[in-house]
């Protein structure tokens, strides 16, 4: 993508100065100048932008929430799951992440810094650590003539190392997994393109989940003279946290060789009393290339002696033996050198990895230790980090090719806009940054409890979770519950498409919790009530926060009693029958039946006056947790309507005639009087409580017909919606929502008036949620609004990644101005649902797994018996070949085999 080929991308770009484009570096994605400098700076959501309207209506839940916080910060010394004193300002400096899923992720910032981290499962450290760089140094005859760290930092500390790189020759290019930073050497005639590579690749479930990337950077040289060329990559033991300079930390080398490749090192052993681990910076050993290291340095200093043993030869020391373990207040750092010679007008390239193990973790309560899912591979002794190593240094250019193929039948669509390219795959950072884990399931857990229904129900120990592991991820890295059910509805598009047995082990976990109960008495912070902290046949709101113990306690959002909302149990019988229809596992589909049975039946008392329509209860109880809703509504009558209609669906493939029967009628019911009640010509009212604002034009009042469309529903005998209501009323939304606020410019706002006013009603009414945009946006795409679909999702990606400078951070919600809510959320990952809306309107046939590797590998562990293949167009991608050692392999196929 050239720097003028579009507007945004020439703002940008606008301070880069240099003429190198870069070695591999793709058209599409997200480019910005190393230079550039945002100009709208955004302050986030807290208490005091409350409107005095809605301190006075909410006053005991401030009051409440007070005391919470208070006891939960100052006497538990925990943090709460939402901090609504202490929200992440916005820093607009973040990259793409590194790692695969559920590992763990170091983030590097745009300009190079390494600023974000999650080793800890689901606890967040935001902290750029200065020492953590890569220096270039250029020798020419013997001497050196050119030694620069490649950062455009001008730290107060290290004071003896060349800082200030021009920012103005260099830019960064960003299409997760991947992303590049090219750097143009100011009056050297050479160019440096560093590419990150992390593995993330869709249907491959086990090197996805390998905490380790590789960062390989290639070198022009447009002299005509030959160039020594050395890159130094320097590492702190340590995030930058407190615990860096607790005693005991200590680095050393090694040198690892299997199978003809070999890679030396330096791992540096970070000695906490909970969750220790391991980092390992290395470099490929390659005839032509040279490798050596600092084992230690202290990077509290002026450093200048690492700085001047890199300048006379460019090389390191290479001392042998292992640094000294660490003094309380010390910290200790490593530095990796690897050189080449690069030949006059030609290329070459050094590729370094970095690689993390921490093998077994404890969340915040420390009750149970779990094995991460890259264990089955490699073990769980914590000695892993130089195979990792090893393993990402010689398999990442197949990585790649697997990346490239799955990307590529999208980013050469001419007819979708490089916008859209960028934003669907680089928001699926969050799969792996949503402070994601993925363990292995214990030996002696019951996912339900020990409950079965009269049908049947889960097992013990559900097969796909044996095999794929447990997953979760956060609502939010501020909105910290994993699993947040009512977003995840949003979000889970992208897992059912490209990684189906993740998505799939999910519903099983949730569906586990459904049939239990915990009678644990707890306070509500809304409505002041005390309430069972989770109530049987409902689903949970979340499977619980990781500064506590997730999985066994759920529902560590404390605002409302969400056993009375009105879409989380809805949200998962649509989920049931959409993961079905994309995957087509019958097995799943019987599980999950009784499951679907149960939370219908306890919807049922909704239904105050047996309409066949559900009511709200006049508060927020749905995802809209701060937006009253009375008596029936749009949403969760439409969502109602729409669970009913799959009901009937499931029904009839399961020939289950008196319960078919009965989801007929009811829907026939519930249908005539959701348009009686809601529909005003136009488009369906918020609720129907004849309050000033239940006339408003909600954004996302098509939920249930865009899940209906997903599933291949919506017309003929499985509709829920008169189609031409529907088509008027996203027609309505797109002229008001969208090209009524802000210009056209900023996607759709959730509430807004007939007059074209903003709702403003509550907190979250006047607000733009982007995954709910990405959804509406799909739901315009089903229903034939093609244009009106992408010019509707544009916007809420031209304001985050362009204007405000919220890029691998992509907030829940902003108001078109001011203020943002809720940095690197959950819901976006919606965007998936337009892919599936263009492969369906598209028309595309649904190969299998299999076909779309090519029959040419097997998956990572085997398909139970029951289970079907995975389909998903144009998102397809090679199942992994399986390399890993014979007693490896042994291991694997013993835990795959073990009886509940």
């Amino acid at each position: 993508m050239e720097a003028g080929d579009s507007g945004s991308t020439a703002g940008l770009m606008s301070r880069y100065q240099g003429s190198a484009r870069g070695t591999g570096v793709p058209e599409e994605g997200w480019r910005i100048c190393l230079a550039h400098e945002f100009k709208e700076k955004r302050k986030p959501f807290q208490a005091r932008d409350v409107s005095l309207a809605n301190i006075v209506e909410h006053l005991g839940l401030g009051v409440r929430y007070l005391r919470w916080w208070y006891r939960k910060t100052q006497v538990e010394k925990k943090a709460p799951f939402i901090d609504m004193f202490n929200a992440l300002p916005l820093r607009q400096i973040y990259g793409a992440p590194m790692g695969g899923f559920g590992g763990g992720t170091i983030t590097r910032g745009w300009r190079g810094e390494f600023c974000r981290w999650q080793l800890n499962p689901g606890m967040y450290h935001y902290k750029t650590v200065i020492a953590n760089q890569f220096t270039v140094c250029l020798r020419r005859g013997g001497q050196t003539v050119y030694q620069q760290v490649l950062s455009v930092e001008r730290p107060p500390t290290l004071q003896g190392w060349n800082w200030g790189y021009c920012g103005s020759y260099a830019f960064y290019h960003a299409l997760y997994p991947r992303a590049w930073t090219v750097y143009d050497l100011p009056g050297q005639n050479v160019t440096l393109t560093c590419r990150q590579v992390s593995p993330i690749i869709p249907h491959d479930y086990q090197d996805s989940s390998l905490p380790a990337a590789v960062l390989v950077w290639d070198v022009e040289n447009r002299n005509d003279f030959a160039l020594e060329v050395t890159i130094m990559f320097t590492m702190t033991n340590g995030t930058g946290h407190k615990d860096d300079k607790i005693e005991g930390h200590w680095n050393e080398p090694f040198h690892l060789e299997k199978d003809g490749e070999a890679v030396s090192g330096v791992l540096l052993h970070h000695c906490t009393s909970v969750n220790p681990y391991t980092l390992a910076i290395a470099a490929r050993e390659q005839p032509g290339r040279e490798i050596s290291h600092q084992t230690s340095f202290s990077p509290q200093g002026t450093c200048s002696a690492l700085w001047s043993d890199l300048i006379t030869d460019g090389q390191l020391g290479s001392p042998d033996g292992p640094s000294p373990p660490t003094q309380k207040g010390e910290k200790v750092a490593a530095a990796l050198a690897a050189r080449c010679t690069v030949a006059a007008m030609g290329q070459n390239s050094l590729e370094f990895s970095l690689a993390w193990d921490m093998p077994k973790v404890t969340f915040g309560a420390g009750e149970r230790e779990h094995l991460r899912r890259y264990t089955r591979f490699f073990g769980g002794s914590g000695d892993a980090a130089p195979a990792l190593s090893l393993y990402a240094l010689t398999r990442y250019r197949d990585w790649e090719r697997r990346i490239e193929d799955w990307q590529r039948p999208i980013l050469q669509d001419r007819s979708l806009p490089s916008w859209y390219k960028s934003a669907l795959f680089n928001e699926l950072y969050f799969l792996a940054d949503g402070g994601t884990v993925w363990v292995e399931l214990r030996p002696d857990c019951d996912i339900s409890g020990g409950l079965r229904s009269e049908e049947g129900g889960l097992p013990a120990q559900p097969n796909i979770i044996r095999e794929y592991g447990r997953f979760a991820y956060l609502e939010g890295q501020e909105y910290r519950m994993y699993n947040t059910y009512d977003v995840h509805f949003y979000a889970s598009f992208a897992l059912i498409m490209l990684w189906p047995k993740l998505a799939l082990s999910l519903q099983y976990d949730m569906a586990g919790w459904v049939v239990q109960e915990d009678s644990t008495q707890r306070l509500h912070l809304m409505s002041g009530l005390v309430s069972p902290a989770k109530t049987r046949n409902v689903v949970p709101h979340d499977i619980g926060d990781p500064d506590d113990e997730p999985w066994q306690r759920v529902n560590a959002y404390l605002i409302h009693d969400t056993a009375d909302w009105k879409d989380l149990n809805l949200k998962f019988v649509l989920h049931v029958y959409r993961d079905f229809h994309l995957t087509q596992d019958q097995q799943y589909l019987q599980d999950m039946w009784p499951i679907c049975q149960a939370v219908m039946e306890s919807m049922m008392r909704f239904d105050k006056d047996s309409d066949g329509l559900i009511e709200n209860s006049g508060y927020a109880d749905q995802t809209y947790d701060g937006w009253t809703v009375t008596g029936p509504s749009a949403y969760c009558g439409g969502l109602w309507l729409a669970a009913v209609c799959v009901m009937y669906k499931m029904a009839r493939l399961l020939d289950k005639e008196p319960v078919y029967n009965r989801y007929r009628d009811l829907l026939d019911r519930g249908s005539s009087s959701f348009d009686r009640l809601l529909w005003n010509g136009q488009y369906y009212n918020y609720d129907s409580s004849g309050r000033v604002f239940s006339n408003s034009v909600m954004s996302d009042q098509c939920a249930g017909q865009w899940f209906l469309r997903a599933s291949g529903l919506g017309e003929d005998e499985f509709q829920a919606f008169p189609v031409e209501k529907v088509r008027r009323a996203l027609k309505t939304i797109y002229e008001l929502n969208v090209m009524q606020f802000a210009g056209g410019q900023m996607g759709a706002v959730n509430g807004m008036r007939p007059e074209g006013v903003p709702d403003s009603s509550s907190v979250q009414s006047d607000e733009v949620w982007v995954g709910v945009v990405y959804g509406l946006a799909a739901t315009m795409i089903h229903e034939g609004m093609l244009e009106e679909g992408l010019k509707t999702a544009e916007g809420c990606y031209r304001t985050v990644w362009e204007r405000l400078g919220m890029a691998f951070q992509t907030p829940e919600a902003y108001c078109e101005k001011g203020i943002f809510r809720s940095l690197a959320y959950m819901r976006p990952l919606s965007i998936w649902a337009m892919q599936l809306a263009l492969d369906q309107r598209a028309g595309q046939p649904r190969d299998s797994e299999s076909q779309a590797a090519g029959q040419d590998a097997a998956e990572p562990a085997a398909r139970t018996e029951g289970e079907a293949v995975q389909a998903v167009p144009r998102t397809q991608a090679f199942s992994p070949e399986t390399v890993i050692d014979t007693a490896q392999v042994v291991q694997c196929q013993r835990a795959s085999e073990q009886d509940p």
